[in-house]
């Protein structure tokens, strides 16, 4: 299995209907980075959703868009800078679509008076291939045989030598 290293992306973004589709290529690119393919689809999809509702209802289109994967979940937030933008007014469908497609969601307000609207994603277990065990493969050259037992030089004079110490045994 593969290990997750925590990565974290920031896009601020000013919001426009020809912005929504190139961010939303550009965060699934990041996605796929991430080896999160399985979740390029809800995320995008709910993205896109706030995104055209900003669009539709705030006054201000800047926008700040953050991804954190920690190895377990993928958190994605979305910050808007319209301080008259009312979640549950304007963003209702979009949040009622986010909470039903999402394993966790929350909006929360900023000292500024803006709001970040969150949802979390479960990283979902991926196709496991089973281990098979693979043939060695072949060799490019062969390989030196182990060296055979060489003889064991005579030391000694040869037998027929007068000064042989065998010769004065016998």
């Amino acid at each position: 299995m593969k290990t997750a290293v925590p990565c974290y992306y920031h896009l601020d973004v000013e919001v426009s209907p020809e912005r929504v589709g190139q961010v939303s290529r550009i965060l699934a690119a990041h996605l796929r980075y991430w080896d999160l393919e399985n979740l390029v689809d809800t995320v995008c999809r709910s993205t896109e959703l706030l995104l055209k509702a900003i669009d539709e209802h705030a006054t201000d289109k800047n926008t700040s868009i953050e991804m954190w994967w920690n190895g377990q979940h993928l958190i994605t937030a979305v910050g808007d800078h319209d301080r008259n933008l009312r979640p549950d007014q304007d963003l209702r469908a979009c949040l009622e679509h986010i909470a039903a497609i999402s394993d966790g969601w929350g909006c929360c307000a900023t000292d500024t008076g803006s709001k970040v609207i969150w949802f979390s994603q479960r990283a979902r277990a991926g196709r496991s291939a089973p281990l098979v065990p693979t043939a060695p493969a072949p060799r490019l050259r062969e390989g030196l045989q182990v060296p055979r037992a060489l003889p064991v030089t005579v030391l000694a004079a040869p037998a027929d030598s007068a000064d042989s110490p065998l010769e004065d045994a016998r």
